[in-house]
């Protein structure tokens, strides 16, 4: 299979998602920030394992824009210890009823590959599942969603937080991944999804280099027709091209957000919602005239 760069690139379609029998549309790029429930982060400055951190953190979040929030309990970066379902749970539980109560017109996503997980989150009122492992670690995730109609992110990812970085070996990195996504939404389908969002997985069983070589071809996911969304907020291919610490790439995720948004995103999951809007904002304008 070979894939060719598309001319016409840019945020060009209004996406309409399920959500628990109410239609949401994309019409714009979407802000979806990050509420990292845990005390283990690569970006150490995210971590929020306080309720305190919590509330102020998504208060922050909408307060600047933001129109979605991900909230995670589990720690997923190279090589993260793995923590049972009970306690994942208890991480997530403050920000999950304060955001559900607090901002019922945001639309609530829980980060989570544990079906017990998904099921409690669900149970509450959360909007979304946003999976890492794409249905390979939990494939009861797919009809888990699907019986609660609510859409789906499906991820790219090999293995587990703890071996992924050993299962980066590509010999065609595009075809392996586009292929490797195919195969998975075909099973989400078929357990009775309709509503995907699809997220290339920049730095799960990637390294900095083929999250480069990913990106520069990211229009290519377009082909699926789902809405894509894109997490590349302070990662290691930002920080470690220029030679930098996650604290300092800011200003190069804003430029790589500015570029996704010209290969097709349509969410943009930020640990920095403010700039984030304002990066959608300048290229809305830019866009319209």
């Amino acid at each position: 299979m070979e894939f060719l760069r598309s001319e016409n690139t840019h945020f060009s379609r209004d996406w309409a998602l399920n959500i628990r029998g109410k239609l949401f549309t994309i019409s714009t790029p979407q802000v979806m920030g990050i509420v990292n429930c845990t005390p283990d982060s690569f970006y150490p400055d995210s971590q929020s394992s306080t309720i305190e951190k919590q509330q102020k953190l998504i208060d922050l979040h909408i307060q600047n824009g933001a129109t979605w929030l991900d909230i995670g309990g589990y720690s997923s970066r190279p090589g993260a210890e793995h923590i049972s379902e009970k306690d994942e749970i208890e991480r997530i539980q403050f920000a999950v009823s304060y955001a559900l109560e607090s901002y019922p017109e945001v639309k609530i996503s829980v980060d989570t590959f544990q079906s017990e997980v998904a099921n409690y989150a669900l149970e509450q009122g959360v909007h979304l599942i946003n999976d890492i492992s794409g249905g390979l670690i939990n494939p009861e995730l797919f009809s888990i969603a699907a019986t609660y109609q609510v859409p789906y992110v499906l991820m790219h990812m090999r293995g587990n937080p703890q071996t992924m970085a050993q299962l980066n070996h590509y010999d065609n990195l595009l075809q392996e991944v586009m292929n490797e996504l195919g195969t998975q939404i075909e099973k989400a389908r078929a357990a009775g999804l309709k509503d995907l969002i699809i997220d290339p997985g920049f730095g799960f069983a990637k390294n900095s280099e083929q999250n480069l070589e990913l990106f520069s071809f990211m229009e290519a996911f377009q082909l699926f027709n789902y809405p894509i969304l894109v997490g590349i907020s302070r990662k290691s291919l930002i920080y470690k091209t220029l030679g930098i610490e996650a604290s300092e790439s800011l200003n190069g995720t804003s430029v790589l957000n500015t570029l996704a948004l010209d290969k097709g995103a349509s969410i943009l999951r930020v640990h920095d919602v403010k700039e984030a809007v304002e990066v959608v904002k300048l290229w809305e304008r830019i866009r319209s005239t």
